[in-house]
């Protein structure tokens, strides 16, 4: 169902950049402005993980790693990829306190993964096991590629849409249409920005259902993201604020005070992914899990060093 809704949002912002295109610049104009967005996206796919990495200061961890959680993390990475039938990606640690993860890369054979000291310390075993299936199931459904597909279209629009201050509509007569050239500018971009958004929660949908396979355990990554969801809202991640365009990224929007679920997040509510993941476990013959988790569950820790 995910699938083909991605694949419905993706012809309609294909079809938004075709109708602007023509109005706007004609077929010439489309062809410019779809080649110019390929190119910029083409570099991203390319470079944007290692570009991500950086920023982040993301490190390299393996599961021969000193520290027994960091090497535990690793290790149960290691091991859900072999499960996945899936390359293993390269492994990473954020020194951040806010908990979040990620996942990145071209390809399942050019990948990589990265999670927040935050979430060792928060977390347990199990759902840390929860969270990396899911970031896992975005590489094994090759989300980056989906999203830098989107964002080339949506760039394209945004291009038309700079196009219309300089090359005005024209109705059947020939003559100019400047109020036309203003409404295209404003909302066009806005209208492929919902759609793009609206591709990123469902590939998020997606994500959780397959990683929910692949560790076998739905209610562990419920558990996690309920977690998350809490103690993420008071941690504040520096970087992510720095460069908003990553925060589709992670697992939990890390922009602080934009949590709500709306036409321009760049993820579901969290509550609904829960019930899904639920429902999941109970289809499995899962017992529900009972009560609220606390804030640091037994086989969590109190801190993580710096790696």
């Amino acid at each position: 169902m995910n699938h083909t809704k991605t694949f419905m949002l993706l012809a309609a912002l294909t079809a938004l950049f075709g109708a602007v295109g023509f109005w706007v610049g004609g077929a010439g104009g489309m062809i410019i402005a779809l080649g110019v967005a390929v190119a910029m996206n083409a570099f991203a796919y390319w470079n944007a993980d290692k570009m991500v990495l950086r920023h982040f200061r993301a490190v390299a961890v393996g599961p021969d790693h000193p520290d027994a959680f960091i090497r535990n993390y690793a290790q149960d990475t290691v091991a859900l990829a072999q499960r996945a039938a899936m390359p293993v990606p390269k492994i990473y640690v954020i020194d951040n306190p806010q908990p979040n993860a990620f996942a990145t890369g071209r390809n399942p054979e050019n990948a990589a993964v990265a999670a927040t000291t935050g979430l060792l310390r928060l977390l347990t075993r199990e759902e840390i096991r929860g969270v990396m299936a899911h970031e896992l199931a975005h590489v094994k459904n090759r989300d980056t590629l989906t999203m830098t597909v989107t964002a080339t279209i949506a760039g394209a629009v945004a291009m038309l849409a700079n196009f219309a201050m300089f090359f005005s509509p024209r109705d059947s007569a020939g003559n100019s249409n400047p109020i036309a050239g203003i409404a295209i500018m404003v909302l066009a971009p806005i209208a492929a920005s919902i759609v793009q958004m609206a591709i990123s929660r469902s590939r998020e949908y997606e994500a959780d259902r397959v990683g929910a396979e692949i560790a076998g355990d739905p209610q562990s990554l419920a558990s996690a993201l309920d977690k998350i969801e809490r103690y993420a809202r008071g941690q504040l991640n520096i970087d992510a604020e720095r460069n908003p365009a990553t925060a589709h990224m992670f697992i939990i929007n890390p922009l602080a005070g934009r949590g709500a679920d709306n036409l321009f997040s760049t993820h579901p509510n969290t509550k609904n992914r829960i019930e899904a993941l639920m429902k999941l476990g109970a289809g499995m013959g899962l017992r529900p899990l009972g009560g609220s988790n606390p804030p640091a569950a037994e086989g969590g820790r109190t801190s993580v060093p710096m790696v």
